[in-house]
């Protein structure tokens, strides 16, 4: 198991810096880590399950739980605070972060929802 070596909130720009074990180092977006949420609400129980998520774009994180050695308890302002952000999960997510985006922003497009920029 890839550990985090940091994790911080910069609320200035409103992204969660991770720095790995491995080396692997990534600013993710608070609005990317409330879409992607590892809980059911977001997951649904089991593949073709998966709600897209939206609106998202000005949520902002209210508070980092450790919970044990494997993982953190995100808590959004919007009151999202279920789903455990594994260190494995979140490796995979800083990993994954520029495909996942464009898939998301993709799903997005072809509901109909027009995102706020930024």
């Amino acid at each position: 198991m890839i550990k985090p070596i940091e994790i911080r909130y910069i609320k200035k720009n409103n992204i969660l810096s991770l720095t790995f074990e491995d080396g692997l180092k990534e600013n993710l977006t608070i609005e990317y880590l409330r879409c992607f949420s590892p809980s059911a609400e977001v997951r649904g129980h089991g593949p073709g399950q998966e709600k897209l998520q939206k609106g998202k774009e000005d949520v902002r994180l209210d508070k980092i739980e450790p919970v044990g050695n494997y993982a953190v308890k995100l808590v959004f302002d919007d009151g999202h605070d279920s789903g455990l952000y594994s260190w494995e999960y979140l490796h995979e997510l800083c990993k994954d972060y520029k495909k996942n985006w464009h898939d998301y922003l993709d799903r997005l497009n072809k509901s109909g929802y027009a995102r706020k920029k930024p």
